[in-house]
């Protein structure tokens, strides 16, 4: 069976914990067997425990995100002896992407991320699905490393190999280990201006990017305040789209999107609540456009381009 290691920061532990859900179906065959730190019980030496299940591991997953290289145990200890591992054919190192980070300079940034082409996770309009890319990467390798690597059942060693690391093997013991995540309202609030902030930045930016590349067209964008943005899209100088994106007022307190440019909160076209399940945090719409199935569990990316496709979509259907 394939040895698989989660090297992540703690920062990260939710998304982990969503990544080893998707990888259940491979357990289940017996394709592969997990380790990460949170399997490490009382008594045991952390430092050894962490090190035997290194170099024991066939794949190697970086969970790489902003934390993880700040983290000198992750990027100077675990992501070094990887690539060493990985250079002398001993272990296939695999960077998972989670979020935005300058990645590509460091010794992993040469080898092929996952999700497809390496786009973080949480920018992902849909994470279970940024995850099953993931999980169809590590079951790639694993077929990678041959069936000589599944004779072997998972913790069972070689007479080869050393009894110190026989003795660090961690006992047998359930996946299912996840427990209910609690959100404060301090935590829902911190997130809806960190969605506003983000839906801001992605408009400035597509903006940007339509007007360079359609000849004629014009996209100007404007803060107003800290809590309300407007954008428009001009063709020939003659307008063609408008909104008003903005935070709180009104009965409904998410971020409403509204087809003209205002400074009025009361009335919208489309309104994003901050929701959370019992892992995570995300964005739910009413489903007032046509664009918006109400119910749906939406990222911070995910939310963005909802909106990002009201405003556009006028100069699509011409």
């Amino acid at each position: 069976m394939i040895s698989v290691f989660f090297s992540y920061s703690h920062e990260d532990e939710q998304l982990r914990n969503q990544l080893e859900q998707q990888l259940a179906i491979l357990k289940r065959q017996n394709v592969i067997a997990t380790w990460h730190d949170r399997r490490i019980t009382a008594g045991e030496v952390i430092d050894h425990a962490i090190s035997s299940n290194l170099e024991m591991a066939n794949i190697i997953l970086l969970l790489v995100s902003p934390a993880f290289l700040a983290s000198d145990y992750c990027y100077d200890r675990e992501m070094q002896r990887a690539m060493e591992r990985h250079e002398a054919g001993e272990a296939i190192a695999i960077p998972v992407i989670l979020r935005p980070c300058d990645w590509h300079g460091t010794p992993f940034g040469k080898l092929l991320a996952t999700p497809t082409d390496g786009k973080p996770v949480t920018q992902w309009a849909d994470r279970d699905q940024a995850f099953l890319e993931v999980t169809k990467a590590i079951r790639a390798a694993a077929a990678k490393l041959g069936p000589q690597q599944r004779e072997l059942p998972a913790h069972t060693f070689s007479p080869m190999q050393s009894r110190s690391q026989s003795l660090a093997a961690p006992a047998s013991r359930s996946s299912n280990l996840r427990l209910a995540q609690t959100f404060t309202e301090r935590d829902k609030d911190h997130f809806k201006v960190e969605t506003f902030d983000f839906i801001a930045r992605y408009f400035e930016g597509s903006l940007e990017e339509l007007q360079a590349r359609n000849p004629g067209i014009e996209g100007t964008f404007r803060r107003v305040d800290a809590n309300r943005f407007n954008a428009v899209i001009y063709r020939g100088g003659k307008a063609l789209t408008r909104c008003t994106v903005f935070m709180g007022g009104g009965f409904m307190n998410g971020i409403a999107y509204t087809a003209n440019e205002t400074s009025e909160s009361n009335s919208f076209n489309e309104n994003l609540s901050v929701e959370a399940d019992d892992q995570m945090l995300h964005l739910k719409s009413m489903g007032m456009s046509f664009r918006g199935g109400a119910g749906e569990k939406l990222s911070q990316e995910g939310a963005a381009e909802l909106y990002w496709g009201m405003l556009i979509q006028p100069l699509q259907s011409r």
